[in-house]
């Protein structure tokens, strides 16, 4: 199964500071069936206690410290470091990373960071994430609060699965050709989340051979997961599906493309959600098989029991 690491606060543990959990049902009830759960608890890892006093960023919002509240005197930042450096053999195994939301030591963003005055600037990253994230820098990340946003879900889980083809790739030797294969697969569903990324790596993969792809397939990774990162629009979605409309233009009778091409114009109106043009569009093609579009990503960038799509508009 698929690693990924999650704080070990939203699968139930009792590891919090006044010895409570943060379970998060999507993760524990749907991911698991999915992925292999790797929960820290960086807290707990170095040291502290359950219960324990709060634990609060103070500083400068770019390189804050973690204290016991008003109490200076205990430093835990460089522990909190640490404890992902100690960790990188099992966050390099990892194809994503579930943080504990507004955590001074896990939070992904809008952690609150205390100044000499007292007032909370809430604009930080939790220590063990930021580390995290230097570390791991193509590693897909997101806090529990944002997964409840259908289009947030959909882009981490497809980034989850995407960086985990990657990372099969690359264990088993890339080539030329595999890139290319790999780039094929999912440049459709690179469409549907950033036009600009995908119009950028086209003449990066077509630019690569047996010479430069070390260097190039690096560059080329980064780009495709910061491209994966913005959610897919309704606008791009529609000029997907249309795409994937004209390899069905010469095999349809009429009347089924006018029913098709009226689903995605409703769905681009916002009259209808993604799923239902999108499943007319695979009952077609199951029934016009095409090599091409049976390998494209965007059709099935996950299982269909996580739902996601059920939801999104």
């Amino acid at each position: 199964m698929i690693k990924v690491g999650i704080s070990h606060c939203l699968l139930g543990a009792p590891v919090r500071f006044d010895g409570g959990h943060k379970q998060n049902r999507f993760c524990k009830e749907s991911l698991a069936d999915y992925f292999q759960f790797v929960p820290l608890c960086p807290e707990v890892g170095i040291g502290m206690g359950t219960p324990r006093k709060t634990l609060r960023l103070v500083g400068d919002v770019d390189s804050p410290r973690a204290v016991f509240g008003h109490d200076t005197s205990q430093d835990f930042t460089d522990d909190l470091v640490h404890y992902a450096d100690k960790h990188l053999a099992q966050l390099q195994a990892m194809s994503g990373y579930v943080f504990c939301k507004g955590s001074p030591s896990c939070g992904t963003a809008r952690v609150k960071v205390y100044n000499a005055k007292g007032y909370a600037q809430k604009s930080g990253v939790g220590v063990f994430a930021a580390r995290v994230q230097q570390l791991m820098p193509l590693l897909p990340i997101e806090d529990d609060g944002r997964l409840n946003d259908p289009l947030l879900r959909d882009s981490f889980i497809k980034r989850v699965y995407i960086y985990h083809e990657w990372q099969q790739l690359l264990q088993d030797g890339l080539t030329v050709a595999k890139l290319q294969k790999f780039h094929a697969r999912h440049k459709l569903n690179l469409l549907s989340h950033c036009q600009k990324t995908y119009r950028h790596l086209g003449p990066i993969v077509a630019k690569i051979n047996k010479q430069n792809i070390a260097m190039e397939s690096e560059r080329y990774i980064h780009h495709l997961m910061m491209g994966f990162k913005k959610v897919a629009t309704r606008k791009n979605n529609a000029n997907v599906l249309m795409h994937l409309q004209g390899y069905l233009k010469h095999r349809l009778p009429t009347e089924d493309r006018q029913e098709l091409a009226q689903l995605i114009l409703d769905y681009r109106k916002g009259i209808l959600p993604l799923l239902s043009p999108l499943t007319l569009l695979k009952h077609h093609f199951k029934h016009n098989k095409d090599a091409y579009i049976e390998q494209q990503s965007f059709l099935d960038p996950y299982p269909k029991e996580l739902a996601i799509r059920v939801v999104m508009q």
